[in-house]
C-alpha cells in the first residue's frame, strides 16, 4: 500500500493541478511525467524568467554527499530550489543533475514563458530500471529514429535502452570478423539492413550523452536461426561456441568496450548442450561485462548471472539476482486505450519500490509481423504513450494493483482514487502529446469522458447472427428465455470484455465464455449539428501475430455490428486480402490507428450509439487471440483530438 506520506503529496499534487484549471488564479500548469515525489511551494513568490529562459548565471549546482530523503535509487537523487532570485540543483551524482535538468526543462516549458513558481523539489526514482526495448531483428528502426527517441524519453527519465540486435531473422549488427552474417542473402527479413559498428557506437554515445544505459542483446542460443544460415552451424555446437566467443570479444571489446552489461537471451529455446549458458556466461564476465538473461530460460542460481529478465506471466524474481519485469509489458499486444490503464496503475512486480533484488521494468516491442514502415512500429504499438505511463510509474512507483483487480479497466467512479489518478496522468499526457511529441505518432486522445452502458452477455449458441431483446430496445433489465440480464456501466474509448491474455488480465466480464453476444451503448450530446471523425474497432490486431484480415464487409470474424443514430457505420475496405497466414504480410489498414477516422454527422442534441458484440470460439483459424473488445470515440477529422464539448451519458438512453 502507497505510504501516507506519499498519498498525501499525490492529493496536493492533484489539488494543485486542479487550480490551474479555475479562473483568475495565478499558478503553474503541473505538466510533470513523471511527477516529483516530494514538492513545497514557497507562497506566492515567483521566478521571472527571461525570453521564456531561465538565465544560466542564476542557476546553481551543487555536489552532494546525499539526499537523506532519498531511501532508494540516491544516485539519481536531486533537489531543485527555486526561488525569486536563483535556482539551486543539488545532487549526488551527474545522473541526479540531469534528472533534475530534465524537471526544470518540463517546468519552464509549462509555464507559458513568464515566471516559475518558487518551490522545492525532492526527487528519487523509486526503481533504478526505467527503460524500452526494440526488437530490430525482426524488424529495423534507423539510427536517427532511435537517437530522437533516446533523446525524447530521455526527458521522461527512462535510463535504459535495451537493443534487441538479433533475430531469426536477421543479424543486424555488422560484424568484420564474420561479415557473411551481414550478408543479404543470410537475411529472411529486410535484408542488408543492419547497424555498421560506426552505427552502434553512435547509438551508445547518444545514449551516454543521455545518461541512458544501452543494453546490447545478442540472442543465443535460441532464435538464431540467422546465425546459422551464415555460419552453417548451430551455436550450441563446439564449431557454434567457438564462434561466438570470437563475436563476443568483438562485441565487448571493440564495438562496445565502454558498456557494462550484454544480454544473451537464452529463452524459447531446447538445450541441447548443457555447457553452453554457464560457458558463455564465464567468457562474457571475462571480457569485463556482466550478463543479463531471460526468466523463464535457463534455471540459474544466485550468482551464475548478473540480472534476469522477467519474460510471460510464468517468469519470477529469484533471490540474490537482481529481476526485470517485463511480464505484462509486451505491447505488440497492447491496444491503445484499454492496456494502458492497467499499465498506468500496475506496482511493478507488486512492489511500492525497488530493492537490490528488483530493479525495475522495462517496455518491449516485438514485431514478428513485419509493419511497413519504422513509424508503423511507434503509431500502431501506441509507443509514446506506453512509454510515458511506465516513466511514471517505475519512477513515482505505487500504483493501485498488479495487472490482477481491475485489469484494463477504469472505475466509473469519478470521485474514485484511481480514476481521479489516472484522469490527472492523461491530462499532463495530452499535454506533452500536444507540446513535446507534437508532429510524433501517438495516437492517444482523451477517454476519461467516455460513458457506457454494456449488457450482461446473450449465450448465442455459437449463432453470431442470434438476435436478443436489446436488438428491439434498449433498457436496462432485459429479460430473455426466463432470465434476467442487467446492465453495468464502463468508462473508457476502448473496453476488453475478455483481455487478449484471458483470465489473466482481468476485463469487463469477470468469467467470459465463449458464444456470447453483448450489447454496448450510450448517448452523446452535441450542442450543434456537425461532422466528426471516429475511431472505432472491435479487434486490435497484435503486431505479433499472422491474423488474417477482416472479411469485406465486415468489422472482424465475430459478426460485430456499430450504430450511430441506428444508421450502420460500415467498415472501412480492407487492404489486406490474404487468405494464408504469414507474418510476412504487413498489417495494412487492419488497426484503427493505421487509418483515417470514419467521418460521421452528429445531430444537435443528443445522439444514439450502439455496438452488437457477439463472439464465438476465443480462438480461430483466421485470428488466433480474440480480443473482444471495442474502442468508440469521436474524434476531430484528423484523428488528433477527441471532439470537445460532447458529454457521453448512457443514462438519458431508455426506450
Amino acid at each position: 500500500m502507497m505510504s501516507a506520506s506519499r498519498f498525501y503529496i499525490q492529493i496536493l499534487l492533484f489539488s494543485m493541478l486542479l487550480l490551474s484549471c479555475a479562473p483568475k488564479k495565478e499558478v503553474v500548469s503541473w505538466n510533470l511525467l513523471p511527477k516529483p515525489q516530494q514538492v513545497n511551494l514557497y507562497g506566492k513568490q515567483k521566478h521571472r524568467l527571461t525570453n521564456g529562459k531561465i538565465a544560466p548565471s542564476l542557476i546553481r549546482e551543487i555536489w552532494v554527499s546525499h539526499i537523506p530523503e532519498a531511501f532508494v535509487n540516491p544516485e539519481e537523487a536531486y533537489r531543485l530550489r527555486i526561488t525569486k532570485d536563483s535556482v539551486m540543483i543539488e545532487a549526488v551524482t551527474g545522473e541526479g543533475f540531469y534528472r533534475a535538468r530534465q524537471t526544470l526543462n518540463q517546468l519552464v516549458a509549462s509555464s507559458g514563458g513568464h515566471t516559475l513558481p518558487a518551490l522545492e523539489i525532492t526527487d528519487w526514482p523509486a526503481f533504478r530500471v526505467r527503460g524500452f526495448m526494440h526488437d530490430v531483428g525482426r524488424s529495423f528502426i534507423s539510427v536517427e529514429e532511435l537517437k530522437k527517441q533516446i533523446t525524447l524519453l530521455s526527458q521522461f527519465k527512462i535510463n535504459v535502452f535495451h537493443w534487441h540486435l538479433t533475430e531469426n531473422q536477421g543479424w543486424r549488427l555488422e560484424s568484420k570478423r564474420y561479415p557473411q552474417l551481414n550478408d543479404s542473402s543470410n537475411f529472411s527479413r529486410l535484408p542488408g539492413q543492419f547497424y555498421t559498428i560506426e552505427d552502434a557506437r553512435e547509438i551508445a554515445a547518444h545514449c551516454r550523452a543521455h545518461h541512458m544505459l544501452l543494453i546490447p542483446e545478442i540472442d543465443m542460443p535460441g532464435h538464431s536461426a540467422a546465425f546459422v544460415r551464415a555460419t552453417g552451424v548451430d551455436m550450441q555446437s563446439e564449431e557454434g561456441m567457438k564462434i561466438l566467443k570470437d563475436l563476443m570479444d568483438e562485441i565487448c571489446t571493440e564495438v562496445f568496450p565502454e558498456l557494462p552489461w550484454i544480454h544473451i537471451g537464452t529463452d524459447e529455446v531446447q538445450f541441447t548442450n548443457p555447457s553452453f549458458v554457464p560457458e558463455m556466461v564465464a567468457y562474457i564476465r571475462s571480457l569485463g561485462k556482466k550478463v543479463i538473461s531471460w526468466n523463464p530460460g535457463w534455471k540459474y542460481q544466485s550468482g551464475e548471472i548478473d540480472a534476469t529478465q522477467l519474460w510471460s506471466y510464468r517468469g519470477k524474481a529469484q533471490p540474490g539476482i537482481p529481476a526485470i519485469d517485463s511480464r505484462f509489458h509486451y505491447i505488440n499486444h497492447f491496444d491503445v486505450f484499454g492496456d494502458i490503464v492497467a499499465l498506468y496503475n500496475s506496482r511493478i512486480y507488486n512492489a511500492d519500490h525497488g530493492s537490490d533484488d528488483l530493479a525495475g521494468s522495462i517496455l518491449a516491442v516485438w514485431n514478428d509481423r513485419v509493419l511497413p514502415h519504422e513509424s508503423d512500429i511507434l503509431l500502431q504499438n501506441s509507443f509514446f504513450p506506453h512509454m510515458l505511463a511506465l516513466a511514471e510509474r517505475s519512477w513515482l512507483g505505487g500504483g493501485s494493483e498488479y495487472f490482477d483487480k481491475n485489469g484494463v479497466i477504469l472505475p466509473t467512479d469519478e470521485s474514485d482514487d484511481v480514476f481521479k489518478s489516472f484522469a490527472d496522468f492523461e491530462r499532463r499526457m495530452l499535454w506533452h502529446k500536444e507540446h513535446t511529441f507534437a508532429g510524433e505518432p501517438f495516437p492517444y486522445v482523451q477517454q476519461t469522458q467516455v460513458k457506457w452502458l454494456i449488457t450482461d452477455p446473450f449465450p448465442n449458441g455459437g449463432v453470431l447472427d442470434a438476435t436478443f431483446p436489446p436488438d428491439s430496445a434498449l433498457s436496462d433489465n432485459y429479460s430473455y428465455n426466463g432470465k434476467n440480464y442487467g446492465v453495468r456501466p464502463a468508462t473508457g474509448a476502448g473496453i476488453y470484455l475478455r483481455h487478449v491474455w484471458g483470465n489473466i488480465v482481468p476485463a469487463f466480464f469477470e468469467n467470459p465464455q465463449e458464444n456470447h453476444t453483448a450489447y454496448a451503448y450510450t448517448r452523446v450530446w452535441s450542442t450543434k449539428d456537425q461532422t466528426v471523425g471516429l475511431r472505432v474497432s472491435t479487434q486490435e490486431y497484435s503486431r505479433s501475430e499472422n491474423d488474417l484480415p477482416p472479411p469485406q464487409g465486415e468489422w472482424d470474424y465475430r459478426r460485430s455490428r456499430i450504430f450511430v443514430n441506428d444508421s450502420l457505420i460500415d467498415p472501412p475496405v480492407w487492404e489486406n486480402r490474404h487468405t494464408t497466414k504469414t507474418n510476412e504480410v504487413t498489417l495494412k489498414n487492419e488497426n484503427f490507428t493505421a487509418r483515417p477516422p470514419i467521418a460521421v454527422h452528429l445531430k444537435k442534441g443528443w445522439n444514439k450509439v450502439l455496438l452488437k458484440l457477439p463472439v464465438g470460439k476465443f480462438s480461430t483459424p483466421e485470428v488466433r487471440l480474440q480480443k473482444w473488445m471495442f474502442t468508440f470515440v469521436f474524434v476531430t477529422l484528423d484523428g488528433e483530438k477527441a471532439v470537445s464539448g460532447l458529454i457521453y451519458d448512457p443514462s438519458t438512453l431508455k426506450e
